[in-house]
């Protein structure tokens, strides 16, 4: 049961104060906002324009992060916490999820049948197998570029000599 539950008769109007600065607006603050009103709340956006009013409203409300909302005068929190009272479920930064991993090789396997009909005008060749792998191969180096250590922590994990060997 979320905690909107149990407060049926707050008005549908939240405030919402996240840092917004002409070098950075707060991704989580927009996130929070955006929940907001797609969970039919009239949103009070009051932005933090300094990194010094920021600050100053972290201290007077005993927090380390922006965003926060207050609904119905009592603070829910920052994003997450949101999510929580409105009774949205949380996603696990720790949870192993191999939905990349399965698009990555769905796509590359359509691109390799894409190819196969273009150039035989048959989807599944010999070609297409080759294809497949390759345009993964490549796939797969494109994400070692974005971040080297992490790809190559990941990449341990479906290496399967990497963990004999180890």
């Amino acid at each position: 049961m979320s905690d909107m539950s149990k407060h049926p008769a707050i008005a549908k109007e939240a405030v919402l104060y996240r840092m917004v600065t002409p070098e950075h607006v707060c991704p989580w603050g927009l996130k929070a906002k955006d929940l907001l009103r797609r969970s039919g709340f009239d949103v009070d956006d009051r932005h933090l324009k300094t990194r010094a009013e920021t600050d100053e409203f972290k201290a007077q409300h005993k927090v380390a992060t922006t965003p926060q909302v207050f609904i119905g005068g009592e603070r829910i929190g920052g994003y997450d916490e949101l999510r929580r009272y409105l009774g949205k479920k949380l996603v696990d930064p720790r949870a192993t999820s191999y939905r990349p991993v399965l698009v990555l090789f769905a796509m590359t396997g359509l691109a390799a049948l894409a190819a196969s009909y273009a150039v035989s005008g048959e989807l599944l060749t010999a070609r297409a197998a080759q294809w497949f792998i390759a345009f993964s191969m490549v796939v797969l180096s494109l994400l070692k570029l974005q971040n080297v250590e992490t790809f190559s922590a990941m990449f341990l994990n479906y290496d399967l000599l990497a963990r004999f060997l180890g």
